[in-house]
């Protein structure tokens, strides 16, 4: 029987016979994390995905390839809702045993031609490799900027090349093991605070204080505008108390907490915020933006949340063993507050792009 390529619906309800394909695409998803780290750390689970397939900011297609009842392999693109966004965004991963007989090829197909519809110009792509795969010998392949490189005989390297994508950027994923380190995190966060002045730092998990929505929003339409982009074209994000929301009701249906902490200026503003994912069933937490507003720089923020945060992951979460979080290899700044934190390199993601 050939492999049929057909496009996945989103169940309204899982468990329910219209949600056995999405189901089955995400054991499949499962499957390849584990292939690649030797366990599901980053695996998503099921109400995970489907809320963040719900995003009507970041719309979603998906796409899985089928051996009779059996999905060996999926592509999923997605997008920025506002027109004027010109990127779209794409990720296709095959099943190893039916790999180099070109499904591969025809999911990205399918994914480029909703992207072409949209009238999008730039197709984007990102692949992540553990620490170990990219030591391999042989030659290397760089982004336009930073340090880092990646073996350019590897499959997905050679699969991105060949369809035309170039690498735009290598980001660092980066681990802090937390365990049992509550303490030493208070102490160095208490000292940062007895010296500070000026800014002032507020936490919350899940939800948004009402009276800092909107600054809170404003400061992460910031995140696409004012980190590192390397070689990439990146959409600006349009933020407002009412995306801000969304995105938190989304992690709380598919399960996960959100831990921020936020530095707040005199004037009331958020100067700079940090976002933990505390994804269900794990012992590992996601970093997500941290950032800085550009005319807040200079004043020690970056750290102060970051170790703020990790105090308040420590007493809501003790479970969590581990964080992970990912920054542009030139992206110094950030680099040098992760490595003074203790994140030593356990892998590299890599950013492509055509168009």
């Amino acid at each position: 029987m050939p492999v049929e390529i057909r496009e996945v619906a989103l169940p309204a309800t899982l468990g329910a016979p219209e949600a056995i394909e999405f189901e089955r695409v995400v054991e499949f998803m499962t499957a390849i994390e584990v292939e690649r780290w030797g366990d599901d750390r980053f695996a998503f689970t099921a109400p995970e995905l489907l809320a963040m397939y719900r995003d009507e900011y970041l719309p979603r297609r998906l796409f899985a390839a089928w051996d009779g009842e059996r999905c060996v392999g999926r592509v999923v693109t997605f997008w920025e809702a506002d027109p004027a966004a010109t990127v779209g965004n794409l990720i296709v991963e095959v099943h190893p045993a039916y790999r180099r007989a070109g499904i591969g090829s025809r999911l990205i197909e399918r994914a480029e031609a909703v992207i072409r519809g949209l009238g999008r110009q730039a197709f984007a792509g990102f692949d992540d490799f553990p620490i170990a795969v990219t030591q391999r010998a042989g030659e290397r392949l760089r982004a336009p900027q930073g340090d880092a490189s990646i073996p350019a005989d590897l499959p997905s390297v050679r699969f991105a090349t060949r369809h035309g994508y170039t690498l735009r950027q290598l980001e660092r994923q980066s681990g802090l093991t937390v365990a049992g380190r509550l303490e030493e995190f208070r102490a160095a966060s208490e000292e940062r605070e007895a010296e500070a002045s000026g800014y002032r730092l507020v936490g919350w998990v899940d939800r948004t204080p009402d009276e800092l929505v909107d600054s809170y929003a404003a400061a992460r339409a910031r995140m696409a505008l004012d980190v590192p982009a390397g070689g990439l074209t990146i959409d600006e994000e349009e933020w407002d108390a009412a995306r801000v929301r969304a995105h938190e009701d989304r992690s709380l249906d598919g399960g996960r907490s959100l831990l921020v902490q936020a530095a707040v200026a005199p004037d009331g503003t958020v100067a700079g915020y940090t976002e933990l994912l505390l994804p269900p069933g794990k012992t590992v937490a996601y970093q997500s933006d941290t950032l800085v507003v550009a005319a807040h720089r200079g004043h020690g923020l970056g750290m102060r949340v970051k170790l703020a945060n990790l105090v308040l992951l420590g007493e809501f979460a003790p479970e969590r063993t581990d964080v992970y979080t990912w920054n542009a290899d030139e992206n110094e700044h950030m680099l040098a507050i992760n490595i003074a934190l203790g994140f030593g390199l356990r892998g590299i993601s890599a950013e492509w792009q055509r168009g």
